[in-house]
């Protein structure tokens, strides 16, 4: 009998819910914890008893206990907030539920001996913008000019030294966490890639709340998005410069700019794959832009990107199907084990 794929994703992820329709279809129908029902909706047990461990998990109302020795591989994607029995945690029950939860589960995930798409530890580390940046210089790729720093006069001086315009680019979320509060609370809808102007620069001392990410503005001819999951890659190449609106950041969904299966020269191709292997992760989602000279530069990996909007509009790139594909085959290798 194979081992069992696990899926780690919140309820409303459209991601999650197309490969578990895809697993099913090829009789691997996953074990899926939705993290927005956890641990209101399931039920976990970690024992360790005369030296023998055992963990086990269920969903409720009816379902079956999964021995969590037959999950082979596990894909875990997004994060979400815990749900509970009680709605009417005091702040301080919440936030100890929380920290409880945390160990009780990556307890049970930490001890999987299995095919992880992609390890937690992995995605701990490969996060921080400016650690990648360094990487990513150190193997080859040209990067942008950058500047992180609450020092006003550091950011001036960087200006003057880069001799052009400089960009704005929050390193956590454009969306300045605005999702995080309720919508009353909410002072901004957030704010993307932004050129620095005249306005901005006469009131830097801003900065000094906290640091803030400046880099050189780079003229784009196009931009790529790049989808590492496992040993294969998948490029689409953004015609950005073809609106105003995504001239700068190429975020802006309204815009209905052209997207193209691309194929990338081998060099390019190989470093990718090794930037996202050498953090130990089996899934990346790399932004690289192409200047007007057609050289490459690297500006970020998300290491749990959104890639279902890109196989949308190019259908020709069967990322859904490579990522079920990619967990049966990383159980059936741990089913041998």
């Amino acid at each position: 009998m194979h081992k069992k794929v696990l899926i780690i994703s919140h309820s409303g992820d459209l991601h999650a819910d197309l490969v578990e329709a895809i697993l099913a279809e090829r009789g691997h129908a996953p074990f899926r914890i939705d993290l927005d029902a956890f641990p209101r909706d399931y039920q976990l047990c970690q024992r360790l008893l005369e030296g023998q461990a055992r963990s086990r998990l269920r969903r409720l109302p009816d379902g079956d206990w999964l021995d969590l020795r037959a999950v082979g591989a596990v894909w875990l994607r997004k994060a979400a907030d815990y749900a509970y029995a009680s709605a009417d945690l005091t702040p301080q029950e919440r936030a100890y539920a929380q920290l409880e939860t945390e160990q009780a589960i990556f307890s049970v995930l930490y001890t999987l001996d299995c095919y992880w798409l992609s390890h937690p530890l992995a995605l701990r580390g490969a996060q921080w913008k400016g650690e990648q940046l360094e990487r990513a210089a150190r193997m080859g790729f040209r990067v942008p000019a950058t500047l992180i720093s609450n020092v006003a006069d550091d950011v001036r001086a960087f200006r003057s030294a880069v001799g052009g315009s400089i960009i704005f680019k929050s390193m956590s979320t454009p969306s300045l966490a605005a999702e995080t509060v309720d919508a009353a609370e909410r002072i901004s809808g957030g704010i993307g890639t932004t050129i620095v102007d005249d306005a901005m620069l006469e009131n830097l001392d801003a900065v000094g709340e906290l640091s803030c990410q400046f880099q050189e503005y780079i003229a784009k001819q196009y931009e790529l998005r790049i989808t590492v999951i496992g040993k294969q890659l998948f490029a689409a190449c953004l015609y950005s410069q073809d609106d105003a609106r995504t001239a700068v950041d190429s975020r802006d969904m309204s815009a209905p700019i052209r997207y193209e299966a691309a194929a990338l020269p081998e060099e390019i191709r190989q470093r990718c794959l090794d930037f996202v292997h050498s953090y130990g992760l089996e899934y990346g989602a790399l932004d690289l832009i192409v200047t007007p000279q057609g050289e490459y530069v690297f500006l970020e990996n998300n290491p749990v990107g959104q890639f279902l909007y890109v196989q949308q509009l190019v259908p020709a790139l069967r990322m859904l199907e490579c990522v079920a594909d990619t967990l049966i085959e990383g159980a059936l290798c741990h089913s041998q084990t």
